[in-house]
């Protein structure tokens, strides 16, 4: 009995020892490959850019911290970060990875897909916000989505709000080659 105990013990030893040490540190983008989990957008040099990193070390990429909010609300994010997890923004003065969690967050900035919040690692002013209160107010709608949504629309469109396609053919709102 004795022995099974030890032998026991030793292969949980053997198995925690081999455990590999999870690097929370942040990765590099690879602008030709790395893609927005949510949005599926390329990620641009715009310092606007999100990272989180698992227990296991897989990373989701994000062009804005409006689409982790949205993963975080609406998808499998909570499931997926595990137990352990960091999540690292970048400056939106300087451009550096800093803390998402522990950064402030002013509100008006030309982000990529209109969320409007830039993070900052340090408080500037009274109109900064923390990270809990931004998701809270991404939620509400607090965003400046509206106005970027009518933007892309009317420079696709034209600005008459009806999509035109190559040749002057008028399609469907949102569809491009659906007739005449």
């Amino acid at each position: 009995m004795k022995k099974i105990f030890l032998a026991g013990i030793s292969v949980l030893f053997i198995l925690i020892s081999c455990q590999k040490e999870v690097d929370f540190t942040p990765r590099k983008i690879n602008y030709d490959r790395d893609v927005c989990y949510i949005c599926k957008m390329g990620l641009t040099d715009l310092p606007y850019n999100v990272q989180a990193i698992n227990e296991h070390g897989e990373v989701r990429w994000y062009d804005d911290l409006g689409c982790l909010a949205e993963d975080i609300r609406d998808g499998n994010f909570n499931t997926w970060k595990g137990a352990k997890y960091k999540i690292w923004i970048q400056d939106a003065d300087t451009g550096e990875w800093i803390d998402a969690e522990k950064a402030w967050y002013r509100f008006g900035d030309e982000t990529p897909m209109g969320y409007g919040y830039g993070a900052l690692k340090e408080k500037k002013s009274d109109s900064l916000y923390d990270f809990k209160t931004v998701l809270k107010r991404i939620e509400e709608g607090k965003t400046k989505r509206a106005e970027f949504i009518k933007k892309k629309k009317m420079s696709v469109s034209g600005g008459d709000g009806e999509m035109k396609c190559g040749g002057g053919m008028k399609c469907a709102p949102g569809k491009c080659g659906g007739g005449k």
